[in-house]
């Protein structure tokens, strides 16, 4: 499948839908590739514009896709044809879905114990076929990376999910991708969290006017201010800057 590239605010953007993003998948997945998916939001490109080691995995990855509506709204600002958001948790959700009808072995890696297992259970529940090749919370010290990863890789998935935050899921997939083998390692964020209860997604109206991350903040007041205010206006000084530079 031919797979068109922007690149702005110092980061690649593959400009597929949701479904083109779905058949890469499924031809990365049958090549058995080592593949790390990677996505981009507005928190994440303001992260990129410091950490040199993130942006290089973000920019070396083969499918890169837009979770923030930001994202989206910035691209076609600067003049790029982005078709959609395709956010991290939806895209999870519908490889699930696909992985119940093509056979495919799932991984699940993060959070806490009682989430993750919550999340299996849920997702078996919904698709009797489905093949969870293994799952692990997401607290270990750093001497226990590389026999996790070596444990995933003898549970022989397809697919891992890894529920971490940024840039600690970029770098960690990105250090032990040979380690495990698996064709496509995706990080999913706080995904386990949602789809297990624990955290609230924001209603489908504030989704469509990228307002998801008032609704984080309004959740979290304290936890998200630094995030959502002061990094909203960074990202829209590092849009504006964009766009200057372009028009000279």
């Amino acid at each position: 499948m031919k797979q068109q590239r922007a690149y702005f605010l110092n980061s690649y953007l593959d400009l597929l839908t949701m479904q083109e993003t779905l058949l890469r998948i499924e031809e990365i997945i049958e090549d058995r590739q080592w593949t790390q998916h990677v996505v981009i939001n507005a928190g994440k490109i303001n992260l990129m514009q410091e950490n040199k080691a993130l942006r290089d995995i973000v920019n070396h990855s083969p499918l890169i896709n837009a979770d923030g509506q930001s994202i989206v709204w910035a691209g076609r600002y600067l003049g790029y044809p982005v078709p959609e958001r395709v956010t991290g948790i939806d895209l999870f959700q519908k490889l699930v879905e696909k992985a119940a009808e093509k056979g495919w072995r799932l991984y699940y890696f993060g959070a806490q114990e009682t989430v993750v297992q919550k999340v299996v259970r849920k997702h078996r529940r919904m698709f009797p076929t489905l093949q969870v090749a293994g799952f692990r919370n997401g607290y270990f010290s750093d001497e226990e990376s590389a026999s996790i990863a070596e444990e995933i890789c003898r549970c022989r998935p397809d697919i891992v999910f890894v529920a971490f935050s940024s840039p600690k899921k970029e770098l960690w997939i990105n250090q032990y991708l040979s380690v495990m083998q698996v064709p496509f390692v995706m990080g999913v964020g706080g995904s386990f969290d949602v789809l297990a209860g624990v955290t609230k997604r924001a209603p489908r109206w504030m989704q469509k006017l990228g307002l998801e991350w008032l609704f984080r903040l309004l959740q979290e007041p304290k936890r998200m201010l630094k995030r959502y205010v002061i990094g909203n206006f960074k990202f829209l000084r590092l849009v504006a800057a964009e766009k200057r530079r372009r028009r000279r």
